[in-house]
C-alpha cells in the first residue's frame, strides 16, 4: 500500500496544485470519484491491466465516462498519461491523496465512523463536536452502518483509529487470554 501511495503522490500533487490554481478542486473531486468508481468494475479493471487492449480505445471510453463531470482537457490528459505509463490502477490512491490535500487546504478532516446501529442527527452533531474539539479541526463525518461491530463505534480520522466497538473489545480480550 505504501508503495502505491508513493507512486500515486506525484500525480495527486500535480492534480491538486493545478486544481487549486484554477479553483476547480470540486470538479477534480468528481472526476477522480468517477474514475475510481469506474475501476471498481471488474471488466474495466481487467481491460486496463490487459496489454492487448487498445489504449486509445480505452482512453476514449474513460473520457466518455467522465464527460458528464465537465472534466475538460486536463482530465483527458490525465487519463491518457496514466494509461500510457501503466499507472491507471493508482487512481484510487490518487483520489485518496487528492482528497486529503483538499481537506488539509480547506481546514477540515474527513472522519469515517462505523456504527452497529444508525446514528440520529443529534448523535452525529454531538460526535462531530467532540471530534472537532479533540482533533482541533473542522470535521466531516462519513457514517456507515456495520452490524459486525455488534455495538459501539469505530472511528478513523487520518492515522487515528478509535475502536470503541464491542467486536474490538472482544478481540482485545481474546488476545489477552491467548497471550
Amino acid at each position: 500500500m505504501s508503495e502505491l501511495a508513493t507512486l500515486a503522490r506525484p500525480y495527486a500533487e500535480a492534480i491538486f496544485e493545478s486544481a487549486k490554481d484554477k479553483k476547480s478542486t470540486k470538479k477534480w473531486s468528481l472526476v477522480l470519484e468517477i474514475l475510481d468508481h469506474a475501476m471498481a468494475n471488474k471488466k474495466l479493471s481487467a481491460a486496463v491491466d490487459n496489454p492487448r487492449v487498445d489504449p486509445d480505445g480505452l482512453s476514449n471510453l474513460l473520457i466518455k465516462v467522465c464527460k458528464d463531470s465537465d472534466s475538460g482537457k486536463e482530465a483527458e490528459n490525465l487519463i491518457k498519461l496514466l494509461l500510457r505509463n501503466n499507472r491507471f490502477h493508482l487512481i484510487g490512491q490518487i483520489r485518496e491523496l487528492f482528497e486529503k490535500m483538499k481537506a488539509d487546504d480547506e481546514g477540515y478532516i474527513e472522519v469515517d465512523v462505523n456504527t452497529a446501529f444508525p446514528l440520529t442527527q443529534k448523535n452525529k452533531d454531538q460526535l462531530s463536536a467532540v471530534l472537532t474539539k479533540k482533533l482541533k479541526r473542522n470535521v466531516r463525518l462519513n457514517t456507515e452502518e456495520d452490524k459486525s461491530l455488534i455495538g459501539g463505534v469505530l472511528i478513523k480520522a487520518g492515522d487515528l483509529v478509535i475502536d470503541g466497538s464491542i467486536r474490538g473489545q472482544i478481540q482485545k480480550l481474546a488476545k489477552r487470554l491467548y497471550s
